[in-house]
């Protein structure tokens, strides 16, 4: 789907552009009032929510309103313990309130969510959907580059990137790899389960590919 058939309604909408989702649900408002809650850090770059913030959403719902109050919720990342603490609210939202989830991830949202929420996956740039790193090339410059733009992805979209990168490295046969560097392809990945940031494991991967390129 594209931002042009976007609609004004509730459920979760899967996008790398939140801003631009947002400014196109503005323009599709009538009487309807939004109150926006993301958390940010001091450069404005929008984090993991939190339950802090899950809790705030909970009070914004329950303040009357005599008009209909959309509560948009938007983050790259909503953990499963974020979901389960809005899920009753989501479940049976209170009068003239409805909600509307700005997330990257599809993969990430629980089941019991997905059941209750239509969900739409705005096709964009479709290039964003496909490994775009050049192992063959691979560079201090690109490393940093690529780890840059990828430092918001969630971390089942991380463990993805990390198996194309294994499975390119493999096939190249432009890299050295001994035990020890296939070994780190598997902790990385066991490491996004446990909480590792993205950023971190990317770097360590790519920086560990980089010592074993052939000369």
């Amino acid at each position: 789907m594209s931002l042009s058939s976007l609609l004004l309604s509730s459920g979760v909408i899967i996008t790398k552009k939140p801003d631009e989702v947002l400014d196109s649900l503005h323009e599709l408002r009538t009487h309807e009032i939004f109150t926006i809650i993301k958390n940010e850090d001091e450069k404005g770059v929008t984090k993991e929510f939190l339950v802090e913030n899950a809790k705030q959403t909970i009070a914004k719902a329950y303040v009357a309103s005599d008009v209909l109050n959309y509560i948009i919720l938007i983050s790259p990342i909503f953990s499963d313990i974020v979901q389960n603490r809005l899920l009753k609210i989501l479940e049976e939202p209170p009068k003239n309130k409805a909600f509307i989830i700005i997330t990257e991830s599809k993969s990430a949202i629980l089941d019991t969510i997905k059941s209750r929420m239509p969900i739409t996956v705005l096709q964009e740039d479709k290039s964003e959907e496909t490994f775009s790193l050049d192992i063959e090339t691979l560079n201090l410059a690109k490393v940093y580059e690529f780890v840059q733009k990828n430092s918001r992805i969630s971390a089942k979209e991380c463990q993805k990137i990390v198996e194309s990168i294994a499975m390119a490295t493999m096939k190249s046969g432009r890299y050295n790899l001994d035990e020890t560097t296939l070994k780190v392809f598997s902790n990385s990945i066991k490491a996004l389960d446990m909480g590792s940031p993205t950023s971190f494991i990317l770097n360590t991967v790519l920086l560990k590919l980089l010592a074993r390129k052939k000369r």
